[in-house]
């Protein structure tokens, strides 16, 4: 138990603080970077912000629920998500990087309660758990939707990068299903959208 927490911890430093990489190629490397204007690019960067946030708060759903997790079927599909959701996380930093923004200040925050909420969803069984996996994959896929409509028609590296993301959620969300994901009621789901949102806007400007 004690090597279980110390990992579980590290893990959450890194996710936090240390500097994400990537196994696979950085979406859009080969793309050139356009000129944009100064408010194009700080929106560029903020969406990017919201984006790294969302994977923060990933990393974090994934590792609280794995832990709590009883079948292997349901565990190996959250750590192969969080994999993908850390690589999300390099690719996101670079841009915001690359933008000249920053990463969100309240990101420790974003993490803790994240992984409150995966141990909560992981006690509740995995079929309950692979339905919040699933849900959780459906609503970050509208999200990006929405934020390729919003990012500057110009700005192909960042949608480059959002709509690899876009496509890993949706693998996601279908190994889920394919694992017996248990659909998850109407209220939850307003639920999560809820906290979402608030999430959302308070990633894009802090």
């Amino acid at each position: 138990m004690i090597d279980t927490l110390i990992t579980e911890f590290d893990k959450g430093l890194r996710t936090v603080f240390a500097q994400a990489r990537s196994v696979r190629p950085h979406p859009g490397d080969s793309l050139d970077d356009a000129p944009m204007g100064e408010g194009e690019r700080a929106e560029a960067a903020a969406l990017m912000r919201v984006n790294h946030c969302g994977e923060i708060c990933a990393q974090a759903l994934y590792q609280g629920q794995a832990i709590m997790s009883r079948g292997e079927a349901s565990r190996r599909a959250l750590e192969q998500a969080a994999r993908e959701e850390t690589e999300h996380l390099a690719w996101t930093e670079k841009r915001i990087a690359e933008l000249g923004g920053r990463k969100s200040l309240l990101n420790p925050l974003w993490y803790g309660g994240s992984l409150a909420i995966g141990l909560l969803a992981g006690a509740l069984g995995d079929r309950w758990s692979l339905g919040f996996l699933a849900e959780t994959e459906r609503q970050v896929e509208a999200h990006l939707s929405g934020h390729l409509e919003r990012l500057p028609a110009t700005d192909e590296r960042s949608r480059a990068v959002v709509a690899q993301m876009k496509d890993d959620e949706i693998n996601h969300a279908r190994t889920a299903e394919s694992l017996g994901a248990h659909p998850l009621p109407s209220p939850v789901r307003w639920a999560m959208k809820a906290a979402s949102r608030v999430m959302t806007t308070v990633a894009h400007r802090v």
